[in-house]
């Protein structure tokens, strides 16, 4: 089925490339074959993260035979969070599912996660790898520690959050933008605009072609990533409420120890050879600069927000089922309110 101009698209399959000229050509025949039979119309937009190998190549001769693919081309590599963004920028599908290149993810679950997603209703279903074919120490365990991490602090109990495999619809996605390494917490900022997210477990491969990209470094840089995920989903619109406490929880401690240390030279005594003295300088230099930076980022919000006209909530894009007037109102006599319509005199 080819994907014709202004046609409507039901799914759109997003998957980032970055060296993977082995992969690619089984990637698409694989997802070919199985939303071919789906009964659905799609597309697969495969995001080149400027490769330095023949996978931009391979990907413009295999658009011939393929219709459906929709490639786009970085001039360098951005990194995979990039990637995934101007593949959700490109997509047209109602809905959107991510797939790793590498053929660690198995094309087969996709039609189970769609299936899923209608059948449930939620907005986001997440694969589990629940049979991981990694390394234990390279993959498994930097995972595992990761994602007990993710859940600590976030609140959003899902077993496999790096697991790319993930299906989304688009109304939810249009008010998420990653950036950096964001793109393993998509399902945690989503559930922050009211999205509601299920898991499946899907199949999960040993790596074919290539090598991975991953390493024990991942953890740290997960870590650091969780830290700022953790400051933006709690304090974006109100960073003096974490600048602030944290500035008075040292301004309060220096100024009582620099009222005990200016009584003491009230008294006569010599405080300048005391460490008490550097230390309530040091705490309340340190108090003033944390308050000082909460009040800078309290007017960056309102700058980021005001002139451009940015909304700090979402909405429903979807109407609330109508429910049926309660029987104890219909008893009193009481009728529902209609609209559009005038009584008769």
């Amino acid at each position: 089925m080819a994907v014709e101009k202004n046609k409507h698209i039901d799914v759109s399959i997003v998957a980032p490339i970055y060296n993977e000229e082995d992969s690619i050509p089984h990637l698409v025949k694989k997802i070919h074959e199985v939303m071919s039979v789906s009964g659905k119309s799609w597309e697969l937009v495969c995001v080149d993260d400027g490769s330095k190998d023949k996978s931009a190549e391979i990907l413009a001769a295999l658009q011939e035979d393929y219709p459906e693919l929709s490639p786009v081309y970085f001039r360098r590599n951005y990194g995979q969070t990039a990637a995934m963004q101007a593949g959700f920028d490109h997509a047209k599908g109602d809905v959107l599912v991510t797939i790793d290149a590498d053929l660690q993810n198995d094309p087969k679950d996709i039609p189970n996660l769609l299936e899923h997603l209608e059948k449930t209703g939620v907005d986001i279903v997440s694969g589990w790898r629940k049979n991981r074919q990694d390394a234990a120490l390279k993959r498994n365990l930097p995972s595992k520690i990761a994602n007990a991490l993710i859940q600590r602090v976030t609140g959003i109990y899902l077993h496999d959050l790096g697991c790319s495999l993930k299906a989304y619809r688009r109304e939810i996605l249009e008010d998420v933008r990653i950036y950096g390494e964001f793109h393993r917490f998509i399902p945690i900022m989503a559930s922050q605009n009211g999205a509601t997210i299920d898991e499946v477990v899907v199949t999960h491969h040993a790596r074919q072609f290539g090598q991975s990209k991953y390493g024990i470094d991942r953890t740290f840089r997960v870590v650091l990533d969780l830290i700022l995920l953790k400051f933006l989903l709690t304090y974006m619109n109100r960073p003096m409420h974490a600048f602030g406490y944290l500035g008075l929880a040292l301004l309060i401690p220096g100024g009582l120890l620099g009222t005990y240390l200016t009584a003491l030279k009230i008294l006569g005594q010599d405080i300048g050879g005391r460490p008490l003295l550097l230390l309530a300088i040091m705490l309340v230099l340190m108090g003033v600069q944390l308050i000082g930076m909460g009040v800078l980022g309290e007017l960056m919000m309102r700058i980021y927000h005001e002139p451009h006209g940015r909304k700090q909530y979402t909405l429903k894009r979807k109407t609330p089922k109508k429910t049926a007037p309660k029987k104890e109102a219909a008893a009193k006599g009481t009728k529902p309110a209609t609209r559009g319509k005038k009584s008769k005199s």
